[in-house]
């Protein structure tokens, strides 16, 4: 899994084109003087792998198209984890560069070794652990459903998405979500779901905005964000409680454990010197934070 440009830009823009190839972007907001890395004298260099530091550089794969997660802003890539991407760098001695791609590509560039890290909003569960990924845990989040504001349908649970259209990125946690309620639904004796899934949430927002969908199931931070920003506050609303809170991870590929540790070392350096909390606090969303990193702790 799914909280990539502010929303009420992406659904005006490029973040509807799918992302074909992966595109080497900086991270952050490319202000040279603050992700240079410190090379040997960073904190946990010793800790990276011996190739990683010859390379100076961290390959992080990201679906760029997931505000507040991580999304453009004037061009510059933003968001949660960049800025946590950034932080990491610090700590580690060495750049983080942000690729951007399709969500539903990221594990595979990680097996083939085309990016070193995937850093985008993605759900730890062991579905993706058994597809070579080990996660190291940094963020929790629920998914929320997301309605046109006034809520017409009168929308309040999964329950009432019964003989309903409900639009959503696919091959996310979300998607999952909607296909066991739907399945709920059925055994029941009530419609099942009708399930639009999207390679990119933008999409699935254009949906429920015109009304050609009753819902959008997306990660919490993500609706809250969508609710507070789009058209001005005006166009959506989340309700009901956050369904089934999981951790998001940093994925790592299994046999890379040197830089899954060094990662796991960066974040709890993070959290320790409070950098952790003020990159949280600064999108609206400490109550996603972890007390301890864990890998591999989704279920």
């Amino acid at each position: 899994m799914t909280v990539r440009n502010p929303r009420t830009r992406l659904l005006a823009a490029g973040a509807l084109i799918a992302t074909a190839s992966l595109v080497l972007t900086a991270c952050g907001d490319d202000k040279k003087d603050d992700t240079t890395a410190a090379g040997s004298s960073a904190p946990l260099y010793s800790k990276l792998p011996a190739d990683i530091q010859k390379a100076g550089v961290v390959k992080v794969g990201s679906e760029v198209a997931y505000a507040p997660v991580e999304y453009k802003d004037g061009g510059k890539i933003t968001g949660i984890d960049p800025d946590l991407a950034d932080a990491l760098g610090k700590q580690l001695g060495v750049k983080f560069q942000i690729q951007d791609a399709g969500f539903d590509t990221l594990i595979t560039s990680l097996s083939t070794k085309r990016i070193d890290l995937i850093m985008s909003a993605m759900t730890d569960n062991k579905d993706r652990q058994g597809k070579g990924v080990d996660f190291v845990d940094y963020f929790k989040a629920g998914t929320s459903i997301l309605v046109q504001k006034g809520n017409p349908k009168g929308i309040k649970s999964l329950d009432d998405l019964c003989g309903q259209t409900v639009a959503l990125q696919k091959a996310t946690v979300n998607e999952e979500t909607a296909q066991a309620q739907s399945e709920k639904c059925k055994t029941a004796g009530k419609p099942e779901i009708t399930i639009q899934g999207y390679e990119h949430d933008g999409e699935a927002l254009l949906k429920l905005k015109s009304g050609a969908a009753v819902a959008d199931l997306n990660d919490y931070p993500v609706a809250a964000y969508n609710a507070q920003t789009s058209g001005g506050g005006k166009d959506f609303e989340v309700v009901g409680e956050q369904i089934d809170p999981g951790l998001y991870g940093i994925g790592v590929a299994k046999d890379n454990t040197q830089l899954r540790d060094a990662v796991k070392a960066g974040i709890e350096a993070l959290i320790a010197n409070g950098e952790y909390a003020k990159i949280l606090d600064k999108y609206n969303v400490k109550l996603g934070a972890v007390d301890s990193v864990t890998v591999n702790g989704g279920s």
